[in-house]
């Protein structure tokens, strides 16, 4: 039985949060959203990556591994479709990035045994934009752990998942990934924008259903 697990993907700042919002009230779905900001090593973080990174990284990954064990148990193995702001997969695109080679290899050890059963999204939502508009975005929310963020860290983030979307793409052709363009759709502000995502939304979902 085809129950919709949609995640929406991509660099900090970029509307995941409005969208799956958006996607969750127009089809009642349930909605699964990150949780970032109960993270307690979040602030030394961005002022220190070198000294935090494993700690935070452990935090994500463990906080996210239960969130999508639960959310299994409680929707998605009973039938009810989830529409969630990330991924576990990010994880690795985030880790990579911030943790010394010796940890990440730990790391990685980790997230394998973490993540083997999890529920795999069947439709992903990969949102782009570039830098200015990330920024703008950012500073709007105005999330006080945010406001030392380094534009060169959210520039290699934008970099990552240009690169590893297409290598999910190859290595997952059945879940079909819908590309959106934040500069060229401003779906934050402008609700004919937003209603041609979810258009989009719709039919690969009906698709789901018909295949």
């Amino acid at each position: 039985m085809f129950v919709p697990f949609i995640a929406v993907e991509g660099p900090i700042g970029v509307g995941k949060t409005t969208l799956t919002t958006a996607i969750a009230e127009t089809f009642s779905y349930q909605q699964l959203r990150e949780i970032s900001g109960e993270n307690p090593f979040l602030d030394q973080f961005y002022k220190d990556k070198e000294k935090w990174s494993f700690q935070t990284e452990m935090f994500f990954l463990c906080n996210r591994y239960e969130q999508l064990k639960q959310i299994n148990k409680e929707y998605i193995s009973a039938g009810t479709a989830v529409v969630a702001d990330y991924h576990i997969f990010k994880n690795i695109l985030f880790a990579q990035r911030t943790l010394e080679a010796t940890d990440f290899v730990k790391y990685k050890e980790i997230y394998r045994i973490l993540t083997a059963g999890l529920p795999m999204p069947n439709i992903i939502i990969s949102l782009s934009a570039t830098l200015p508009t990330l920024q703008q975005r950012i500073d709007k929310r105005g999330r006080p752990y945010e406001a030392d963020m380094d534009p060169d860290y959210l520039l290699q983030l934008s970099a990552d998942y240009q690169c590893y979307i297409p290598e999910f793409e190859l290595a997952h052709p059945e879940i079909p990934v819908i590309h959106i363009n934040g500069d060229q759709m401003d779906f934050v502000h402008n609700p004919a924008d937003m209603n041609i995502i979810l258009k989009q939304v719709r039919e690969a979902v009906q698709k789901g259903f018909e295949a």
